[in-house]
């Protein structure tokens, strides 16, 4: 019975890594970006204004590990490449909206929450 333990430790140490990649300042724009389609590197980048050439290539390269999008190299000089969310990707795209408009939803209740704990003696 000794594995169940080490195994649901490695499913929380991924999910942990995941999630973490995930908060990254330039992932849901980038996931924004992609939506349904697959877009080359220059029209991801037009499509998330301010993000650096380097770091939108290290937030790509997070994605493609975690299986949240694919990059296809055609073979050409110079090389293009595409990216497009994997079917991973659109749920993990779905489940952030989905955060999304429970913030919307409970804007108010967090943000007077905030004020009261900001206030409260200590």
């Amino acid at each position: 019975m000794t594995e169940q333990p080490d195994a649901m430790a490695r499913v929380h140490a991924v999910a942990r890594e995941v999630f973490t990649t995930l908060g990254g300042k330039w992932v849901l724009p980038v996931l924004d970006a992609l939506g349904e389609r697959t877009l080359r590197f220059t029209a991801v980048q037009t499509a998330v204004p301010g993000v650096s050439h380097k770091v939108l290539a290290q937030t790509l390269r997070a994605l493609e590990r975690e299986g949240l999008l694919t990059r296809h190299v055609h073979p050409t000089v110079p090389p293009q490449v595409d990216y497009a969310l994997t079917d991973a990707g659109r749920a993990a795209r779905h489940t952030v909206y989905q955060l999304c408009d429970w913030s919307r939803q409970h804007l108010t209740e967090v943000l007077a929450s905030r004020d009261r704990f900001a206030h409260a003696p200590r």
